[in-house]
């Protein structure tokens, strides 16, 4: 009984047995897959005897070392779905070279980005090429904080978005992301927004025995003397009876590096 290997290109390749078929399932790119091709185990003949794209039958030329699908003979525009499948016979297992070009690539466009009265954060893309989520972020104590995310829709024609975004007091800066499978980061322009009724935050006490209280809900973070982070959240107060004694730094609201005393 032939066992059975299945390849799923989409974020992540992933092997589940040891021979028989390869699938790759991604999306077109514009770019051609390679297959490095060894002999059978029989030493007659090349591993692979049978390539489909989305079920039909490919004409290139397979008997050899290495070759290549060409994506272009089946009329694929950009991001269109494909799955393609790589027979092989038993003992042996071919190679594919590049199975990078059928993850979706970063390429959007804004075409407007705001902040609106009740503060929702929307933009408008155009020239996707595949689904990979947006991730929002807010600029607070000077670096850039994620916040949320949103499932990318991968048309090229155009799409909408919107998220709930969360402002501290003053003005805030929100802007969106994308990362694709080359781990570089691409991102929007960024939108500056006041929230006319978010008021200033404070805390109390600056000695702590078991919590900290913040005049209203805020984002925080607490480092240690180190700068390692010791706790993070959303919250009107913090539980610190557990941490150890010692002097804290405290970011919330737009403030960085107050300091507290756990008693």
């Amino acid at each position: 009984m032939k066992k059975i290997i299945l390849t799923s290109v989409i974020l992540t390749i992933t092997m589940l047995a040891q021979a028989g078929i390869i699938v790759l399932e991604g999306h077109y790119q514009g770019k051609n897959v390679f297959i490095q091709n060894p002999y059978s185990a029989a030493g007659v003949g090349f591993c692979t005897y049978e390539v489909t794209v989305n079920d039909d039958i490919s004409t290139d030329e397979i008997n050899s070392s290495a070759f290549e699908i060409d994506l272009t003979a089946f009329n694929l525009k950009i991001s269109d779905a494909v799955v393609i499948k790589i027979k092989h016979k038993d003992g042996c297992a071919p190679k594919v070279l590049n199975p990078e070009v059928l993850k979706p690539k970063s390429t959007f466009e804004i075409s407007s980005i705001e902040v609106t009265g009740d503060g929702i954060l929307k933009w408008n893309t155009t020239s996707e090429s595949g689904q990979i989520p947006f991730v929002i972020v807010q600029k607070r104590w000077n670096k850039w904080v994620k916040v949320g995310e949103v499932e990318g829709q991968g048309s090229k024609d155009g799409n909408g978005y919107q998220f709930k975004i969360t402002a501290h007091s003053g003005e805030n800066m929100f802007r969106v992301k994308q990362t694709d499978h080359s781990g570089k980061p691409r991102y929007s322009e960024s939108v500056r927004y006041t929230d006319p009724v978010a008021t200033e935050i404070f805390f109390e006490p600056k000695k702590a025995k078991s919590e900290i209280i913040f005049t209203g809900k805020t984002m925080y973070e607490i480092y240690d003397q180190y700068g390692n982070i010791v706790k993070r959240g959303y919250d009107e107060k913090i539980y610190v009876a557990n941490m150890k004694k010692d002097m804290y730094y405290l970011n919330y609201d737009n403030k960085m590096g107050e300091t507290f005393i756990k008693k």
